[in-house]
């Protein structure tokens, strides 16, 4: 009889080794074998729980957007956060040790290419391309108007976006993450000045 419980443990262990994976082997590079080695699972435990490498890759990419907005959530539920400070933790949950790290960058720049093949892929990209775009907006409309607060969400998540990938891309990536955060507060800084902030 099965351990009560057992299953969301494993789970997240062999999300943990597709990471891990991803991480030495690149996307096209991990299989089941690479990542039932990893996680010294059975391989036949990523059909069982997931269906195959497809699912495992998709649940892996779900496992990162949930800690975007569970890093991004505990961050707003301080209490008595004005809408600029909101502003600034969006940009902070981007930019955390778990977002930077090299399984994560390395499994996020191979999502963002198989996006543009697999439309699972592609509609989780959707989702959080609308997801920080209806946060930052939401934060915006409070310091200025309603279509300023549009373009200036549009703006910030390309800064957020593009820094990141920079960053992601960079030899000195520890360095250039930090100041990718400090200069993308910067931009909401002067997003503010110049549209009229409250």
């Amino acid at each position: 009889m099965p351990k009560v419980g057992i299953e969301p443990i494993r789970k997240k262990q062999l999300i943990d080794a597709t990471l891990s994976s991803i991480g030495q082997y690149g996307l096209q590079g991990t299989t089941i074998n690479t990542i039932s080695g990893i996680a010294g699972m059975s391989s036949g435990i990523i059909s069982h729980y997931f269906g195959g490498k497809k699912g495992l890759i998709e649940a892996t990419v779900r496992y990162l957007l949930e800690q975007l907005k569970v890093t991004l959530l505990q961050r707003v539920q301080q209490s008595g956060a004005s809408p600029k400070e909101r502003l600034m933790m969006i940009v902070e949950a981007n930019f955390t040790n778990i977002q930077q790290s090299d399984a994560a960058t390395r499994t996020w720049l191979s999502f963002w290419a198989q996006a543009m093949h697999d439309p699972e892929l592609a509609t989780l990209q959707r989702v959080n391309n609308q997801r920080l775009l209806s946060n930052l907006r939401y934060s915006y409309k409070q310091l200025m108007p309603a279509d300023k607060a549009a373009n200036a969400a549009k703006m910030t998540a390309a800064m957020i976006d593009g820094f990141w990938l920079r960053s992601a891309l960079s030899d000195h990536s520890i360095d250039d993450f930090e100041e990718a955060e400090l200069l993308c507060k910067q931009f909401i800084e002067t997003l503010i000045c110049q549209n009229g902030a409250l």
